[in-house]
């Protein structure tokens, strides 16, 4: 008896999720998604068929990333259009999340195209329910941006945040991301999730400034999921804080893990000073003192 052959929708776009690091995280589905394709649309072409050829599957590649997305996803719409199936993947994981493959969604949308989740594999996720940390709701943050301006103005909106907030990082970035965590949020605690799913998979589950002192003595390798706890209590009103004297602003802040220098930084934010005005003040009370 013949086997019944995997029937795909024609004219409609599939994210495949692909395995982050064990092969055998592939789902039935995801390979035979893979298989009856009329087109692989892949991140990197050259991971994603050593991929295939692990999985016996013979398939038309084609590339789609930052780079060629406008022009890519124009052709890859022309294909759906036709009728062709796409199946797109990532370079692991699952697609479209901090990824290309969020702006070919869309295009596929406004087209009126249909888009259809294969879910598998998610390195954010995987990486929360083992971190110890609350799961009933959290926050996916993505990559942080390299602008200095950006990555400061993006953790200072997380300051209150009461969730445990999920970070994608390289190593080769991770050193700066955990010092503007620090300088931010203050003193908490973090795991540090990478080579998930592989041999040497490893979770760190630390305070931040352990964190910032391990890696000044060891080489980051590998890429990293980063799961910061949430805000434990509630920050105070900007009204309330500013009620209180200078040293005791200041020292609310130390309290939340701010260095004096930061702390001082965030009192004159708070009370729409200069940093100058908030030493002299804090001075002069040392002294009535």
């Amino acid at each position: 008896m013949t086997e019944k052959k995997y029937q795909l929708d024609k004219g409609t776009l599939y994210l495949v999720a692909t395995p982050i690091g064990n092969l055998e995280d592939i789902t039935l589905r995801a390979i035979r998604t893979l298989q009856e394709a009329d087109l692989v649309a892949a991140e990197d072409t050259r991971r994603t068929a050593a991929l295939l050829n692990h999985l016996e599957i013979k398939n038309a590649l084609t590339s789609y990333f930052q780079h060629n997305e406008k022009q890519k996803g124009e052709f890859l719409i022309e294909k759906l259009l036709e009728g062709q199936t796409v199946a797109l993947v990532s370079d692991a994981g699952t697609p479209a999340i901090s990824d290309p493959g969020e702006e070919l969604v869309r295009m596929c949308i406004a087209h009126n195209i249909p888009v259809v989740p294969v879910p598998g594999a998610t390195a954010a996720v995987s990486a929360l329910i083992a971190s110890g940390l609350p799961t009933g709701r959290f926050s996916f943050e993505g990559f942080l941006s390299v602008s200095k301006k950006s990555r400061k103005e993006h953790l200072e909106m997380l300051v209150g945040q009461p969730y445990t907030m999920i970070f994608y990082e390289a190593p080769h970035k991770l050193r700066r991301t955990l010092q503007d965590l620090y300088d931010v949020l203050g003193n908490r605690r973090i795991v540090l999730a990478r080579e998930l799913t592989k041999k040497f998979e490893e979770f760190m589950r630390v305070s931040l400034t352990e964190a910032i002192s391990y890696y000044e003595m060891h080489e980051p390798k590998g890429e990293y999921v980063l799961l910061v706890e949430g805000q434990q209590e509630p920050l105070p009103k900007e009204c309330e804080l500013n009620n209180l004297s200078v040293l005791e602003h200041i020292k609310y802040y130390e309290e939340q893990g701010l260095s004096p220098k930061d702390a001082q930084k965030a009192v004159a934010t708070d009370r729409h000073v200069s940093k100058r005005e908030i030493y002299a003040a804090a001075l002069e009370e040392k002294d009535r003192k």
